[in-house]
């Protein structure tokens, strides 16, 4: 009997879709939901992207991407997307306005 060929990373790191699968993330722009299916792959959840372009016969202007993930992992999946669109902290924003590493002066009149 000859031995099956091993499953590529792809279909190692995908949902079974056999199993519940449970929309957390849809967008109309593909790299959005690229950085968002990476962002869920760092962290160990599994998750399927979609194209909901099925959509577009039916309802014009309703297409764009889909993330699926286990039922189980839901909610994980929607609290890390919550906490990557946060605004960053003030300080931090304030650094990053700055444009050069030197030290502002002031003198005085």
């Amino acid at each position: 009997m000859a031995e099956q060929p091993d499953a590529t990373k792809e279909e190692l790191r995908r949902p079974d879709p056999n199993e519940k699968l449970v929309k957390v993330f849809d967008s109309e722009e593909e790299s959005e939901a690229l950085v968002v299916k990476g962002l869920l792959d760092s962290a160990n959840i599994e998750s399927d992207l979609a194209s909901a372009s099925l959509l577009q016969d039916a309802f014009p202007g309703m297409g764009g991407m889909i993330i699926l993930v286990r039922e189980e992992d839901a909610e994980k999946a929607r609290s890390l997307i919550a906490e990557s669109r946060q605004p960053v902290n003030d300080d931090a924003a304030d650094a990053a306005d700055d444009d050069d590493a030197t030290e502002e002066l002031t003198t005085k009149v």
